[in-house]
């Protein structure tokens, strides 16, 4: 089969598309057929051996993904070869074929397309896990979304308007904040051009956010740290900027607020269960016609490097997808 293949840490111009060993399935694992793969900024890290976890080189990049099981293996009583599924995996996605762990594998509904399966894992299981388990989100309060206009920040604009929260959306340019407006934000703050502080006091009339769900990092997170309310949640979830920021510690002491770590993917393998759970509740939101996802551009394997250098470059509102067939 063919795959898109990091054989030493660098940029996506140097990945290299090659064969590579089609894989077989362990008891309780599935081979997918992929037909779409979704490009996330985690991929954009990875290649380069910036990202939390650093896989084996060679190794094939890429985690949300739909397809057709090939495949199952002996302990798999949920799948059978010909289901179409949607699923999660630390890598491997960039391929024509991959090893999907059962418990990360799940049927496709009729009407969700490959391209919008392989753009719902990552996106809506990170904001769902940040809004629902990490800040505990409740009806009428206020969410700051950073980095509105990607994947997961679209995502948790949705999420957090269905659980009853106004939502203030900021991102860099007017095009991706109107994005944001379609999605349901209630707010826009454009921080390239506007005070994120002084907004975030005026929209608030003083009090602060409940919680600001930052996938950014950077120079905005203090700022945005200090137009936090009383007792507010402060969710990492990314850095996206590429700075890790030095949070002062006396902004939580004084504000009596939570910073709160957000890292789905190791929500995944800790509590399977739990996910699991988010996971069918958010395919009952997709069934009632309340989650879109916003597919960007797609791309053929070929093109795979070109979608990551558009994602490295910022240039992605949505969900980058790579067709497979």
């Amino acid at each position: 089969m063919r795959a898109l293949v990091c054989e030493s840490y660098g940029l996506p111009r140097d990945l290299v598309l090659r064969e590579w060993s089609s894989p077989k399935p362990g008891p309780n694992e599935v081979v997918v057929s992929v037909r779409a793969a979704a490009v996330n900024f985690p991929d954009t890290l990875i290649i380069q051996g910036l990202y939390q976890f650093k896989p084996d080189l060679p190794f094939v990049p890429g985690s949300d993904l739909s397809g057709v099981v090939k495949e199952v293996g002996a302990k798999i009583t949920h799948l059978k070869t010909g289901d179409e599924v949607f699923g999660f995996v630390a890598n491997g996605a960039f391929a024509e074929e991959v090893l999907v762990s059962g418990l990360d594998c799940f049927l496709k509904p009729p009407q969700m397309s490959f391209e919008i399966g392989a753009s719902f894992m990552m996106a809506y299981g990170t904001s769902y896990h940040a809004l629902k388990d990490r800040a505990r989100i409740r009806q009428g309060e206020t969410l700051l979304v950073l980095g509105a206009s990607g994947g997961v920040g679209l995502a948790a604009i949705e999420l957090g308007k269905l659980m009853g929260a106004r939502v203030i959306a900021a991102a860099s340019t007017e095009g991706k904040l109107q994005l944001c407006k379609k999605q349901g934000a209630d707010e826009l703050i454009n921080y390239t051009s506007e005070d994120l502080k002084a907004r975030l006091k005026e929209l608030t009339h003083g009090k602060g956010i409940d919680v600001i769900y930052d996938p950014v990092g950077g120079t905005l997170s203090e700022v945005a740290l200090r137009g936090i309310s009383w007792q507010g949640r402060y969710l990492v979830v990314g850095f996206a900027a590429g700075e890790i920021p030095k949070i002062p510690l006396n902004l939580p002491l004084l504000k009596g607020c939570q910073i709160v770590g957000v890292f789905w993917g190791s929500f995944v393998m800790k509590d399977p269960k739990s996910n699991l759970k988010n996971t069918i509740e958010l395919m009952e939101m997709y069934a009632k016609g309340q989650l879109k996802p916003r597919i960007h551009a797609t791309y053929v394997l070929e093109e795979a490097t070109k979608a990551l250098e558009e994602m490295m470059d910022r240039k992605v509102s949505g969900k980058a997808i790579i067709n497979m067939a």
